[in-house]
């Protein structure tokens, strides 16, 4: 059995604020099916503990700090996260739980699979079960994203909103989640935008094929979105309220408070073809 590890990610330094990305195919082992983020837990709570049959996670410290306790069947193991550029991968049939939360922490979870009740093993005498009979893993199919976008349309501002994903409240936290299977469209790659400085100003292009959600996992801040004529803003400040962003629309980020965290879900894998840096050009080709 593959067990836990703790995992470098890349961070991109940059003095408006710093950049990590996770895309298919690169910084995990799987493709990303769904993805996560427990937000609003109070200081010092635990996130109950559980297992999956099928589903790997990579498990990322956006901000703020936590413990991962993972046991792979040969007793626990507790890893401290306090930094947004390394993640713990957790494989299939690896009992975890999440605790020791730092006030305003949040945490970022990938998985393989979209969610499905069946793929829970929620009672630890059925994991140790099934972990002494060599069962339990690879019991759930993989789902494939059935949302359907067409990345050669062009967009205007009108295609452009704010979506309320779904917001599930505990008194250990809150949990907001995006499947492929029912999203606008298939997630490929994740980055986030955090250590940013309050005067600073991101974003600043526009994408031939990606599209978007924008979310305040932590803070707040601004988003001008403009299609070269007319032009939009938007303020994000709740971890649950995504803002959409088709292909072919212009966008800059702004006015982030302190110790805010943009976090980003985008339908491409990272191609620097796919995007547009410079508005005399995106004028250029969009007046056409």
């Amino acid at each position: 059995m593959n067990k836990p590890e703790v995992l470098s990610l890349p961070k991109i330094f940059d003095p408006r604020g710093n950049l990590t990305f996770i895309q298919n195919g690169a910084q995990i082992p799987f493709e990303i099916r769904r993805a996560y983020w427990i937000y609003d837990v109070p200081g010092g709570e635990e996130r109950h503990g559980h297992a999956f049959r099928s589903a790997s996670e990579m498990i990322v410290a956006l901000s703020g700090s936590f413990d991962v306790v993972v046991d792979s069947g040969d007793g626990e193991e507790r890893i401290h996260l306090n930094r947004s550029f390394y993640g713990v991968h957790v494989p299939p049939m690896t009992w975890r739980r999440l605790d020791n939360f730092s006030t305003n922490s949040v945490a970022l979870v990938l998985s393989s699979t979209c969610y499905d009740e069946r793929d829970y093993v929620r009672d630890i005498s059925e994991w140790r079960r099934l972990l002494s009979e060599g069962g339990g893993a690879g019991s759930a199919g993989a789902i494939s994203p059935s949302a359907v976008y067409d990345s050669s349309l062009r967009h205007s501002l009108d295609d452009c909103r704010i979506v309320e994903l779904s917001r599930h409240c505990h008194p250990n936290g809150s949990l907001t989640a995006v499947d492929n299977i029912d999203n606008i469209f298939p997630v490929r790659r994740v980055f986030y935008l955090y250590d940013v400085p309050g005067d600073s100003e991101r974003g600043g292009h526009s994408h031939f094929k990606a599209h978007e959600f924008i979310i305040a996992a932590s803070g707040s801040f601004d988003v001008t979105l403009t299609d070269g004529v007319d032009e939009r803003k938007f303020s994000l400040n709740r971890p649950y309220k995504a803002l959409y962003i088709p292909n072919g629309i212009w966008r800059s980020l702004d006015n982030f408070s302190s110790g805010s965290v943009s976090l980003v879900l985008t339908s491409e894998l990272y191609s620097e073809d796919d995007y547009c840096r410079s508005m005399t050009r995106y004028k250029e080709l969009y007046k056409q």
